[in-house]
């Protein structure tokens, strides 16, 4: 079947017909679990976070001392790669889990390590913090998610430059600059409060003299060395934030309001797992979005048996996603459907077919690969 087109875009015509399909705000499907282990699960405390976060930032400062240290010999090539994947990558996490207000207890530890980690991404803290809510309220609701990565068809070269941090970084940098001129880009509107809109340029602003200072080191130095610490490593670290992040959502449906159809949860490594602060269990993280980062995978075990199989690996998931944006990009309306278990609740068609009408086939094409 051929691909029917979308608008991404939050002013479009897609916009407009995801509202009238009650696809916006709508209500999503959630697993049963008993209201006293829910609360259990949600229960904030500082002491593991305050853990990981100064292993984090302890090691950020060994390996760029290391690297200045060895600077400009290529030994200090592996301590610089260190530590932009933590600058450009691990804070992509921190920037995530903190807009949520959920890692630490302690309100005011939360904003700081978001305020750092926005910085380090380019991400206005403000203005994501309202990204992100709409993201998690119109989860891959095309025309209403302002986070889709993997669109239809995907664009991949896009994707390949931002592992590099390419255009992502400079999209920031640009926003950065316009926010600082007193202005907000379009779509930004659509979802920033206007009583916000000072605290978006009053950070920009911020930022601009910020970068202004350490270029100006750097000029003064004759030397990109600062540019090293703070900025570069927003490119030279973005690839293992973007390698993970794709898995997020990649290649399932979208359009549809069950998290099982459209989020994916894969089994990581233990650095990768620090480095993405838990994110790989991405099905309860949507599900579930107030349960903080550590205690995912508890309640991972506590849903599986109404949720789809967790992908095995990293590099399992990328065999099973890979395929079906091959045929995306050759314009096939196709996309993955995920195997429940027996004893879970069926996917409910009346959450998505009924509640799109006619409009809606894209969403329940007979085009669904199910995932091997």
């Amino acid at each position: 079947m051929a691909m029917t087109k979308r608008d991404y875009s939050l002013l479009g015509p897609d916009a407009a017909l995801a509202v009238e399909n009650g696809l916006a705000a709508a209500d999503w499907y959630h697993t049963d679990i008993p209201r006293q282990q829910m609360k259990a699960l949600m229960k904030r405390e500082d002491q593991p976070a305050i853990r990981d976060t100064l292993i984090l930032f302890s090691a950020m400062f060994v390996f760029a001392a290391i690297g200045v240290a060895l600077w400009p010999s290529w030994w200090s090539a592996p301590f610089w790669l260190a530590y932009g994947v933590l600058y450009g990558s691990a804070m992509d996490s921190r920037w995530h889990e903190c807009g949520h207000g959920t890692p630490f207890r302690t309100a005011k530890y939360n904003d700081w390590v978001y305020q750092i980690a926005s910085f380090c991404m380019v991400r206005n803290p403000v203005t994501w913090r309202w990204s992100h809510a709409r993201h998690h309220t119109d989860t891959v609701i095309v025309g209403r998610d302002p986070e889709i990565v993997a669109m239809r068809p995907p664009a991949l070269f896009r994707i390949f430059l931002n592992f590099f941090g390419i255009l992502d970084a400079f999209h920031g940098w640009q926003r950065m600059i316009v926010n600082a001129s007193g202005k907000l880009e379009t779509e930004e509107v659509t979802y920033i409060p206007q009583s916000e809109h000072y605290k978006v340029i009053r950070v920009a602003r911020i930022w601009v003299v910020i970068y202004a200072g350490v270029i100006a080191i750097a000029v003064v130095l004759q030397s990109i060395l600062p540019l090293m610490i703070i900025g570069l490593p927003r490119l030279y670290g973005a690839w293992h934030h973007v390698m993970t992040g794709i898995l997020q959502h990649a290649g399932l449906a979208d359009n549809v309001i069950d998290h099982r159809l459209n989020s994916r949860t894969v089994y990581m490594n233990p650095v990768s797992r620090f480095i993405y602060w838990n994110m790989n269990y991405h099905v309860e993280h949507h599900m579930f979005p107030m349960v903080p980062y550590h205690r995912l995978a508890e309640l991972h075990e506590l849903i599986k048996q109404d949720a789809p199989a967790a992908n095995p690996s990293i590099l399992q998931a990328y065999k099973e996603v890979w395929p079906i944006l091959l045929r995306q990009l050759r314009y096939h309306d196709e996309f993955l459907t995920r195997d429940l278990p027996p004893t879970a609740r069926p996917y409910r068609t009346d959450l998505h077919e009924g509640a799109l009408g006619d409009t809606g086939a894209r969403t329940t094409t007979p085009q669904a690969v199910p995932a091997e």
